[in-house]
């Protein structure tokens, strides 16, 4: 993007503003049917400078959650060579208008270290997010992991489970949405706060800065009626607290009008958090931007 671009969209939408989506969904992840080129023109329009399409990969997705949304194969995977193609010819199709990254959302499990490893080893991916979507085999999404139990409880069982997945599985970059469970609590938010789960989600941040991971911030939250991105402000200012420096910024669009999903409440985020700047990856390594 040229200079004199990037300065008529400071002018238009005010300085400190995130120019680059780190984290969205097409139709190769099940729970989107937008084309690419959908996304691509719906980021070009919003004025970024880069993206980066980061499909679904969960493998061993539990088949009760397969029979309940009627799907015959596997949800959540592709075919990554298919996908890798397709991105690959978008990524030079649009290279005078929007930088395209290549990336992929991981579901981590502690099981599934190795097979993860050895995709990973064989494609050239610029992002890898990792992302817990099940807790004990179940997506909080569907309402199980719930049934018995207080939303205190579920919280604090993710957390618990987000750990022992970094404890076994570090090929990624960064943690997607660290309290995604939160959004299909029972009350939501009104039972959650970083103080209540401090010791827990403590853990969590210091194994990511012990791995020299980064920590997605995702605009989801907000778009899914919390008020705030998932992780919390208060878990992004503690993780720069105990040193923590890669923040990602994403929208976890799975639609045309979601791409870039409130950045400006973002940026104003990371810098209330104590960031000057966020983070992009290419090939694997982190790119620094000033906010």
């Amino acid at each position: 993007m040229s200079s004199q671009k990037e300065r008529e969209i400071a002018a238009m939408y005010g300085k400190g503003r995130i120019l680059d989506d780190s984290h969205m969904h097409t139709a190769f992840s099940t729970d989107s049917s937008a084309p690419v080129r959908s996304m691509l023109d719906a980021a070009v329009e919003r004025g970024l400078r880069t993206v980066c399409i980061t499909d679904h990969m969960d493998l061993d997705y539990p088949v009760q959650d397969e029979e309940e949304n009627g799907e015959d194969g596997p949800l959540f995977q592709f075919d990554v060579e298919e996908y890798i193609r397709v991105l690959s010819g978008l990524r030079e199709e649009y290279r005078d208008r929007l930088d395209v990254r290549i990336g992929i959302e991981i579901g981590l499990q502690p099981h599934l270290a190795g097979r993860y490893e050895q995709m990973l080893k064989n494609h050239p991916f610029d992002y890898v997010i990792g992302s817990v979507h099940l807790i004990r085999g179940m997506d909080p999404y569907y309402g199980r992991l719930f049934e018995g139990r207080s939303d205190q409880e579920a919280y604090r069982e993710a957390f618990t489970e987000t750990l022992d997945c970094l404890k076994r599985l570090d090929d990624f970059d960064a943690l997607g949405h660290l309290d995604y469970v939160v959004r299909y609590g029972k009350h939501q938010a009104k039972t959650y706060s970083y103080w209540a789960f401090a010791d827990e989600i403590d853990a969590v941040l210091r194994k990511l800065i012990d791995l020299g991971k980064g920590l997605e911030m995702n605009m989801g939250g907000v778009k899914y009626g919390l008020g705030f991105p998932n992780p919390h402000p208060d878990v992004l200012k503690r993780y720069r607290e105990l040193g923590g420096e890669i923040v990602t910024v994403g929208a976890d669009a799975h639609r045309p009008e979601h791409v870039a999903y409130a950045f400006a409440e973002a940026a104003e985020i990371l810098k209330s958090c104590g960031f000057d700047y966020y983070a992009e990856y290419r090939d694997r390594r982190p790119v620094f931007r000033k906010i």
